[in-house]
């Protein structure tokens, strides 16, 4: 067998693909909640209330922090399957204490 036809190596191959959905997922994430917030206080509602930068600055605000809480909320996840992972099978009904 090659390198690349090697059960680990998939599995590898299969993580980094992973990942990287992960990881452009995240950025996009950014990006887009960010820009929403921008554009609904800039376009909407600051010229509705005449209040300009009042609402475009507190909704991009808004944005970029939906977009940091969904970025730890995936590290946190991310954390989880690999300490999972790193522990192996193990008994259910296990002493913790």
């Amino acid at each position: 067998m090659s390198d690349h036809q090697q059960p680990g190596n998939r599995k590898k191959k299969g993580d980094v693909i992973r990942y990287l959905g992960v990881a452009s997922t995240v950025g996009i994430n950014m990006v887009v909640s960010t820009f929403v917030g921008f554009s609904l206080g800039y376009w909407v509602l600051d010229p509705y209330f005449h209040s300009h930068p009042w609402f475009t600055l507190v909704l991009t605000a808004l944005g970029i922090f939906a977009g940091f809480k969904y970025l730890f909320r995936i590290a946190k996840k991310a954390n989880n399957n690999e300490d999972s992972r790193g522990q192996g099978v193990q008994d259910s009904s296990e002493n913790k204490y």
